[in-house]
């Protein structure tokens, strides 16, 4: 019971941990990615240039900020979570999946800007992801990471076991 309790609180506290790193990802995204150049017209917002490679390029810096967040916070979550791993890897998981979302309404809501052309055209920029799938690539790399070093690190020499037996006391 008291190994449940300490791993629930370790998933609580880094999932909470990991929101307000949405925050910095999402602002660093409006920064970097480019926006979508939309016109409003009667039937609703038209992309400007059809063309464009705007919706692709934010696709894949929300990918590759989110995963270098990811990679960094799995990192972060086994020095932090290490007597606890199962916590620390359903907080990895939970809060990487909150800090996307944090990042993704952050970061459109940063570079939405409206202005008016000189002809009465209303043209507005905006920045989202086309691609919903980028949305896991904080908890996939972070949990990675955390697993990749569990495995080189926490794995225990040969003759030694991982855990102690049960009922056998175990500092906190």
């Amino acid at each position: 019971m008291r190994r449940l309790r300490i791993n629930l609180v370790k998933a609580g506290v880094i999932a909470l941990a990991l929101v307000p790193l949405g925050a910095v990802a999402g602002l660093l995204w409006s920064a970097i990615a480019p926006a979508a150049q939309y016109v409003v017209t009667e039937a609703g917002p038209r992309l400007a240039d059809p063309e464009t490679q705007a919706l692709i390029e934010a696709d894949g810096w929300f990918a590759v900020i989110t995963a270098a967040f990811g990679l960094l916070t799995g990192a972060a979550a086994y020095a932090v979570g290490r007597r606890a791993p199962v916590g620390a890897l359903l907080g990895l998981v939970a809060g990487g999946c909150a800090a996307a979302y944090v990042a993704l309404l952050v970061g459109g809501a940063a570079a939405e800007t409206a202005r008016a052309a000189d002809e009465g055209i209303t043209m507005i920029s905006s920045l989202d992801v086309t691609a919903p799938g980028v949305l896991v690539a904080w908890p996939l790399f972070a949990t990675v990471v955390f697993g990749a070093i569990e495995f080189v690190i926490g794995y225990p020499p040969p003759g030694e076991t991982a855990y102690p037996p049960p009922g056998e006391a175990t500092e906190t």
